[in-house]
């Protein structure tokens, strides 16, 4: 097998999540901003493909050069090793950006990488005429910062957070990617119950119940590099095969999600039932000011409505006040918000344990920590 210089992207502020997740793996990383470094075979971009949960997708970091004139961009990516990795029947569209760089103009950019890819090609391969291109997609990037060009394959298709249970959605779901991130901050373990008030389309409960069970949240989805010659169909069922034996499909979990929108429970439901999970987590409909529990050592989580219509602001701050006097009858539960409410705090009426910045999608928001008092020994 091939050894690769491999990069896992991800949202800003979840590098170090992705990174953690790396390493439970077996690797070992190197963190940039939104970028996750390290290296691996043919099957280690299978395996990390199916298990990453927070990053958004995996990439062959083809190579990087500085480049500040057209000539050198043509050159450098000419002197890559692209017919190492690409067929010669590729079909290998070429997408790109530029920040901070004397080369701004994005589609010559690509224009110039296509070229220089076709020359090595064409070269490598000993042919004359045009590239055909009747084979499996190589999707490349020409990424240009501070005038150095790294380019990229990217070995997911379609992005990460797609895990093939989502049949409908609300006006404004949350990534998935971005929820199960949400999860692993809590720390929360199996054993513990789990409630999310605000669950929408089921997101949040979902990723916590395929991490409640080990279930790799790649399993039941296909990935682009599928169809790459090297990446053997055989592989991927041995790599699948592996992630069926280590699910604890078995471990009982105590995951409920409520939403004051009866359709929205609907659709959590549908998604669950396509998941796998419609007998394991319970959904329904209800006001988060009727949450009511005799369990103890609990963790809440929740995604409550940021308020972008007149009228909306005052509402959730109501709900907001009477949610943080509802959760002081229960010491023991751990409360998790996101909200792009600064005053979050004193509507809440405690100071947070911790505070983390998030970006769910371009909206920037704090992720609110309320620890509870740990149980008694």
């Amino acid at each position: 097998m091939t050894t690769y210089n491999l990069v896992a992207t991800s949202a800003m502020g979840l590098e170090g999540i992705v990174a953690d997740e790396l390493k439970a793996l077996g690797y070992t990383t190197q963190t940039e901003n939104g970028k996750v470094y390290f290296e691996g075979n043919e099957r280690d971009i299978a395996r990390t493909n199916l298990w990453l949960r927070v990053a958004d997708r995996v990439k062959i970091v083809v190579g990087s050069f500085r480049a500040r004139t057209f000539e050198q961009l043509f050159e450098g990516v000419k002197a890559l090793p692209w017919s190492d990795i690409l067929p010669v029947d590729a079909e290998f569209p070429v997408s790109g950006k530029s920040v901070k760089s004397t080369l701004f103009s994005v589609p010559d950019c690509q224009a110039i990488t296509k070229k220089a890819i076709v020359e090595q090609m064409k070269k490598s391969y000993m042919r004359l005429g045009f590239l055909e291109e009747t084979g499996p997609k190589f999707k490349i990037e020409i990424s240009i910062l501070n005038d150095i060009a790294t380019l990229t394959i990217d070995t997911s298709g379609t992005g990460l957070h797609k895990r093939g249970y989502r049949m409908d959605q609300g006006e404004a779901p949350l990534k998935e990617t971005l929820a199960a991130a949400l999860v692993y901050i809590t720390k929360w373990k199996p054993n513990r119950p789990f409630v999310d008030p605000f669950c929408g389309s089921g997101t949040i409960a979902l990723e916590a119940a395929m991490i409640g069970q080990n279930i790799a949240p790649g399993y039941n989805r296909e990935f682009i590099s599928e169809d790459w010659p090297f990446m053997k169909p055989e592989m991927w069922e041995e790599v699948r095969d592996e992630a069926d034996k280590l699910a604890d499909y078995d471990q009982l979990l105590d995951i409920v999600g409520t939403d004051i929108d009866h359709k929205m429970v609907e659709i959590a439901q549908k998604n669950a039932d396509e998941a796998g999970f419609g007998n394991v987590i319970e959904f329904k409909q209800m006001q988060v000011l009727d949450f009511a529990t005799y369990a103890e050592n609990g963790v809440m989580i929740g995604n409550p409505p940021y308020g972008e219509r007149i009228g909306e602001v005052e509402e959730i701050e109501d709900m907001i006040m009477g949610l943080g006097d509802m959760m002081k009858k229960y010491p023991s539960w751990s409360v998790y918000m996101l909200s792009s409410m600064e005053n979050f705090e004193n509507l809440y009426g405690r100071r947070t344990t911790k505070k983390r910045k998030l970006f769910n999608g371009f909206i920037r928001t704090d992720f609110y920590q309320f620890w509870g008092k740990r149980p008694k020994r």
